[in-house]
């Protein structure tokens, strides 16, 4: 029996995608050389696992996380880190008294050197609005429930300045290293719509 037979088949939008890719090439409206390497930057050469290695770098290195919250942009450059959209970075610290919440309220402004492309959440009406207005409601519907003390920052992402939330390290990590510690950061804890939780093996 072949193998393919296994296969998930391809999605709508896949197969859209395809199409249209084909297209152009077709077209010599793209050159397929440039669509591959435009994939590849955005496969694996930014996106979160970058942010998560600055992330667990701070948490390692104490000065580093100096420099990190001293001029975010040098510090972030220091990994490779730097171009479009990641110009002028600035690094907000969450703690047991303060929660960091990243927005754009006009459009769609991000870091992608660190994090990649924003997701599609990012971009819409309502949590651009809402996270202004009631950030505590937004965060609780992403799961996260902070105690009455923890005061909420909701900073405003702009064509000037981006923003990398630098989230609290879990509890049962102390002996964990750099790539240990990469693995657990995500994407909304750097944007603050989420934490991280202990690891399973110490909870």
């Amino acid at each position: 029996m072949s193998e393919h037979r296994h296969a998930h088949p391809p999605k709508k939008v896949e197969i859209r995608v395809k199409a249209l890719e084909s297209l152009l090439v077709e077209k010599g409206l793209v050159d397929p050389l440039a669509l591959d390497e435009l994939v590849d930057v955005y496969e694996h050469r930014v996106g979160p696992q970058n942010g998560a290695k600055v992330v667990a770098k701070a948490w390692c290195d104490p000065a580093y996380r100096d420099r990190l919250l001293g001029d975010a942009t040098a510090a972030i450059a220091e990994f490779g880190f730097k171009g479009r959209q990641g110009e002028d970075m600035v690094a907000l610290e969450n703690t047991p008294t303060v929660h960091n919440m990243v927005v754009c309220t006009l459009c769609s402004c991000y870091p992608w050197p660190v994090l990649g492309l924003p997701p599609v959440w990012y971009k819409s009406p309502p949590y651009r609005a809402r996270a202004v207005s009631e950030p505590r409601s937004v965060l609780e519907e992403f799961g996260v429930r902070l105690e009455s003390h923890v005061e909420v920052r909701v900073w405003d992402s702009t064509a000037e300045v981006r923003y990398l939330v630098i989230p609290m390290r879990p509890e049962g990590t102390e002996h964990f290293n750099e790539i240990q510690l990469a693995s657990l950061v995500t994407r909304d804890s750097m944007i603050g719509t989420g934490i991280i939780k202990p690891p399973e093996s110490v909870q």
